[in-house]
């Protein structure tokens, strides 16, 4: 085992499932106790039952990422039960069927604005008093390749979210790093995972066995973390190299 984080805290939002739960295994292994968060209790238990079956160090803490006092009461819990929280990786994230202007309502947008953008802000909140304290602290955001560029498919409230999280990521750095806390925006293009099920029309199960797997994406966040205290990796675009945003498909298609 790489123990790299030996030690260590690493708290990963989204964490059930997805690319949240192969950072929270990736991290895991290189030695960190990692703590998953997620609305879903039992998902979470599950995924804590997983981990530590594989002989990993993880808890979980149900959290709704939309809720600041919950955020902050959950950082607080995890801070008195383990004395720091060395990374933050964000990876809680949403999106809606109804994703153009035509369809739209103010509640789908603004559902999905409290989780992508709200509740990392909230998170970042959370721990960044106690990453001072310790003069250390690795924060990761993953947004999306709509979060680098302007991607149709995705639709308003989601890219909205994830362009807002460039500016966010940056100010921790601009901030922060001063503090010897650094941050990285990761954006990732088409990932193999549920939530492709809420497009409204989702791809071909041949398009899904093509793009990036959660592991990919986790491998990455875990170079973020384990890369040298006086390494800040700003920002970071990953795709599969059979890459659709390029090639086209039918279900990327604006509707008429």
């Amino acid at each position: 085992m790489n123990l790299k984080l030996d030690g260590q805290l690493a708290w990963i939002t989204g964490g059930a499932t997805g690319i949240g739960l192969e950072t929270a295994r990736s991290l895991a292994v290189a030695g960190a106790h990692v703590v998953l968060s997620g609305r879903r209790q039992a998902e979470l238990d599950a995924a804590v039952q997983t981990l530590k079956a594989e002989g990993l160090k993880a808890s979980a803490a149900q959290l709704d990422v939309a809720d600041a006092e919950a955020v902050s009461r959950v950082a607080g819990e995890i801070l008195a039960q383990h004395g720091r929280i060395d990374t933050l990786v964000c990876s809680a994230g949403t999106n809606v069927p109804n994703r153009f202007w035509s369809t739209l309502t103010p509640e789908a947008f603004a559902k999905v604005t409290a989780i992508n953008l709200n509740g990392v802000a909230f998170c970042v909140s959370a721990v960044l008093p106690a990453m001072r304290a310790a003069g250390a602290g690795t924060i990761v955001v993953v947004s999306s390749w709509a979060g680098w560029r302007y991607l149709s498919f995705t639709g308003a409230g989601y890219g909205a979210t994830k362009m807002g999280l460039a500016p966010l990521v940056e100010s921790i750095n601009d901030q922060e790093g001063s503090h010897g806390i650094r941050a990285t925006m990761l954006c990732p293009g088409e990932v193999a995972t549920p939530i492709l099920r809420t497009r409204p029309v989702p791809p071909s199960e041949q398009d899904i066995e093509r793009m990036l797997k959660p592991q990919d994406v986790a491998d990455a966040v875990a170079y973020v973390v384990t890369a040298p205290r006086h390494v800040c990796l700003n920002e970071i675009v990953i795709s599969p190299t059979w890459n659709r945003i390029y090639i086209g498909a039918p279900d990327l298609k604006r509707p008429s």
